[in-house]
């Protein structure tokens, strides 16, 4: 049957439809990342994403496409996670904008729309890549317009822009070399075609219940995008917490009136060794931070005060801040944010400058690692789940900060945490670090005494001064980089490229370590998590010393999923 036009009806239909199979097929989308690597994510980051979109448009009442159009793309916009959601986020930006003020869609509206949202994407991304949900929605929307272009029936277009997407799909590993080695078509664009099948289902009158297809309803989409974390903090005791007091110092070495010793980072780290637990002291030639758990946070500051002026001093109250949380929990269950955002938020410490920093992270070791460095804010994600353009948005809003910093630590991020500083009220730049290890050497790079513009800078200008490795474990056989890899056995990945592979993970890591290591190498960093423990990180410790004696090498609980070690070399 013709049909002629798209009414509101038919596109919140779409929208749902979308919604649901990206849902229903996130694994599968997941299993085409080309690494082999737990954190593969680029079907659960399309699928909240589109969930997202999809709330937006169900809670809006208005009657117009146009309107509609434009939830949806506010939706996506705020739901986006990981460059795949951003992409798909910014495809609809762009049709929101071509059917703005459109009562209902014709076939030339729908292919307008679909080429607005091609120029868009590819604006969006600073190098466009070929291969990608990129190359899929460009021809796609290539064979909408020349349809449109003969008829005016909208099924027929979007017909044409659906199958265009597959034939697209398929050419993506010839376009993409390393798709073409591991065997697998982009997983970006698998999530983009998903979404045109669900558009093009609807208007062909296929209901995907009628093959007993689970259909989620309203209240369970809307759950789809919230994060499902158990408050464990809620269930510890204040008084089972033995160090009741954290505290967070950062002394300018060699300032100030009681100087009363030189500095020499040994000693000034035995001595804070006795007095609580959580120890982390990083310096340079100017500067030591020091975060430390004690029943004696006076100790801890007038320790530093032999050494140099307080530059900045935290103290938090643990066993109040627990109270608090439990409190919470107990009273506002229902509230949007999770128990683990809640607890985050509470502990929050407000700026001493105009400027916030809020860093994304996973675990709570990494988390105290960046607070004691000077974070304000931790946005939990990174590793196991991307965090949203919208979680992004409330961190800067939460810190009540003049302007903000924020630290992506992943490559994946960089599309929502600039989309978040977009739409923020606050001047926000983005430090584009890649990695925790890029991360926490950026934080050495701010002084609350600068511009936002020369933090940004000198914040990135570290970037390059350390290589990060990471130590995983591969969920699929595959090969890549010319290594064969076979599932479970443990994978080394540096700077982002596998570089080792092996069935040990104590031998893993150090032979990963080896690959890192110059004739400039100095400082070594093993950062342990899930898989790992210390007496593990010890090993790889021997081992490194093995390779060359004369390099400092440090350990850190980091409490981090998926990857058992993060290791830098300085």
């Amino acid at each position: 049957m013709k049909v002629t036009e798209i009414t509101n009806t038919e596109f919140t239909a779409m929208v749902q439809a979308a919604a649901t199979k990206l849902n229903k097929n996130a694994d599968f989308i997941n299993s085409l990342n080309v690494f082999p690597v737990p954190d593969g994510d680029t079907g659960t980051n399309m699928s909240l994403s589109m969930a997202s979109g999809y709330k937006y448009v169900n809670k809006d009442t208005s009657q117009t496409v146009g309107d509609l159009s434009g939830a949806l793309a506010k939706g996506l916009l705020m739901g986006a996670r990981g460059n795949s959601g951003v992409i798909l986020s910014q495809i609809f930006r762009g049709f929101s904008k071509s059917t703005e003020g459109k009562q209902t869609l014709s076939a030339q509206d729908i292919s307008d729309a679909f080429i607005a949202g091609t120029e868009i994407a590819y604006k969006s991304v600073m190098k466009p890549t070929e291969g990608t949900i990129l190359t899929v929605v460009r021809m796609a929307a290539s064979a909408g317009k020349k349809t449109a272009a003969t008829t005016n029936d909208v099924v027929a277009v979007m017909d044409a822009i659906y199958e265009a997407s597959k034939s697209a799909l398929e050419k993506t590993p010839d376009l993409l070399p390393v798709l073409k080695q591991v065997g697998v078509v982009d997983s970006g664009g698998q999530g983009l075609v998903f979404v045109l099948e669900a558009f093009d289902d609807v208007l062909n009158g296929r209901d995907e219940s009628e093959s007993g297809d689970y259909q989620p309803n309203d209240a369970e989409m809307n759950q789809m995008i919230k994060v499902a974390d158990q408050s464990v903090q809620s269930k510890l005791n204040p008084e089972d917490i033995v160090y009741g007091y954290c505290t967070q110092i950062m002394v300018r070495i060699g300032k100030g009136r009681e100087v009363d010793h030189q500095f020499d980072y040994q000693t000034f780290y035995d001595y804070l060794a006795k007095l609580g637990d959580s120890l982390l002291v990083i310096n340079d030639d100017d500067i030591v931070k020091v975060h430390v758990h004690t029943e004696h946070p006076g100790k801890v500051l007038a320790w530093g005060q032999e050494f140099g002026d307080l530059a900045t001093v935290k103290v938090d109250n643990m066993r109040l801040q627990q109270e608090t949380i439990i409190e919470n929990d107990d009273e506002t269950p229902d509230q949007d944010d999770s128990p683990i955002q809640r607890a985050e938020s509470i502990s929050t410490q407000q700026p001493v400058s105009d400027t916030a920093i809020i860093s994304v992270s996973s675990g709570k070791g990494l988390n105290e690692l960046f607070q004691s460095l000077g974070v304000n804010y931790i946005v939990s994600g990174g590793q196991t789940m991307n965090p949203s353009t919208e979680d992004i948005v409330n961190a800067i809003k939460n810190t009540k900060a003049k302007q903000a910093i924020v630290l992506p630590n992943n490559k994946n991020i960089f599309l929502a945490a600039e989309q978040a500083a977009e739409v923020v009220d606050i001047p926000t730049v983005i430090v584009h670090s890649k990695t925790i290890s890029q991360g926490i050497t950026a934080m050495l790079g701010f002084n609350p005494e600068n511009s936002l513009e020369d933090n940004q800078k000198a914040m990135e200008d570290n970037l390059p001064t350390v290589k990060s490795g990471q130590v995983t474990t591969a969920i699929r056989d595959t090969k890549i980089n010319n290594l064969e890899i076979k599932k479970d056995q443990f994978m080394g990945i540096v700077d982002g490229d596998i570089s080792t592979v092996g069935d040990d993970l104590v031998e893993t890591a150090i032979q990963m370590v080896q690959k890192m290591l110059d004739e400039d190498s100095e400082a070594i960093t093993i950062i342990y998590g899930d898989g790992a423990d210390q007496a593990l990180a010890e090993k790889v410790q021997d081992g490194i010393l093995k390779l060359d004696d004369e390099l400092e090498v440090e350990i850190h609980e980091g409490d981090q999923p998926v990857y058992p070690f993060l290791i830098s070399v300085e």
